[in-house]
């Protein structure tokens, strides 16, 4: 089996580290080092352990992975001051993670979008230190709107940068999806539609070409509504910014992960994207993700198309 050289979707904790940030809602168990946020435990125990990732992509052939907290260690009920915080605590201790394995993964810092000027105060913060990037939450709360004007200072600050973003999707707050958990089967996907689609009808991929977005879940639902949004363009939908790049041509500035669980939806994310811009990604450690990269088939038909 060939070797993968890059794992862009892998999520850790940062259980580890001594101090927790004086905040309410947080708090780690001595017995066993869960931690718990907001009264829920985080209970995937491989989250708080590198070294169980480091062994997975020993096993698996994966050379290098981006790490990114998981969507609990979002916190976006947070004020502004407390959110600056939350995330300087989960960033420092992402660093901590992957300054000890420097070799083998790479930090992807949290930007709390729901409040712009702490997002580019963060992005300012850090951007000289030795992080592979950045993640965003996609969705989660009404006032994440990636299309806000509020958000350009933060995309002039990537676009500097050269920032490779990636975008996962928050918590689904529409209440239709709580039964069947289809806040994460149906929710996920498309809250990462959402934030893609906001980003292009404000011409930010256009306009900041050097932020290479990645998106979750191979793009979650945004490759099969991609056609409509240029439809929508082509026919002057009311609204449809006219001067923006066409949607199916700006939809080749996105990245994407191979996390579609069927080959017809990989090829889809493939075609909208284009194949060398779908990256491997395994979602590590959770069960929704590709936990044995030699035996899926999604994963089989990324390798026939990837590019070396």
């Amino acid at each position: 089996m060939s070797s993968i050289a890059l794992d862009v979707h892998t999520h850790l904790v940062p259980g580890g580290r001594a101090a927790l940030p004086p905040l309410d809602g947080v708090v780690r168990r001595t017995a066993d080092g869960v931690m718990v946020i907001d009264g829920q435990p985080l209970m995937a125990m491989d989250l708080y352990h590198p070294e169980r990732l480091l062994a997975w992509m020993e096993a698996n052939g994966v050379r290098r992975a981006l790490v990114s907290v998981p969507p609990p260690l979002y916190r976006q009920h947070l004020d502004a001051v407390a959110a600056h915080t939350w995330a300087c605590y989960v960033n420092d201790g992402l660093l901590e993670i992957a300054t000890r394995h420097s070799a083998k993964l790479g930090a992807l810092l949290h930007l709390p979008m729901e409040h712009p000027a702490v997002a580019q105060a963060l992005a300012a913060c850090y951007g000289e230190s030795a992080h592979a990037g950045y993640a965003l939450a996609a969705g989660g709360v009404d006032a994440v709107d990636y299309g806000d004007p509020a958000h350009r200072p933060l995309w002039e600050r990537l676009d500097a940068q050269g920032a490779f973003v990636f975008l996962h999707p928050a918590h689904c707050c529409d209440g239709r999806l709580t039964r069947h958990y289809m806040e994460n089967l149906l929710g996920n996907p498309y809250e990462t539609a959402v934030a893609a689609s906001q980003l292009l009808m404000a011409d930010v991929p256009k306009q900041y070409p050097r932020i290479r977005f990645c998106l979750a879940h191979a793009g979650g639902a945004f490759p099969a509504v991609c056609g409509r949004l240029q439809r929508g363009f082509d026919t002057g939908r009311p609204g449809v910014p006219a001067q923006i790049e066409p949607p199916l041509q700006a939809a080749r500035r996105f990245f994407a992960d191979c996390i579609a669980h069927q080959p017809a939806g990989l090829r889809l994310a493939q075609e909208v994207f284009g194949r060398p811009n779908v990256l491997f990604g395994s979602d590590w450690p959770f069960p929704m993700g590709i936990p044995s990269p030699g035996t899926d088939d999604t994963v089989r038909a990324w390798r026939q198309d990837a590019t070396p």
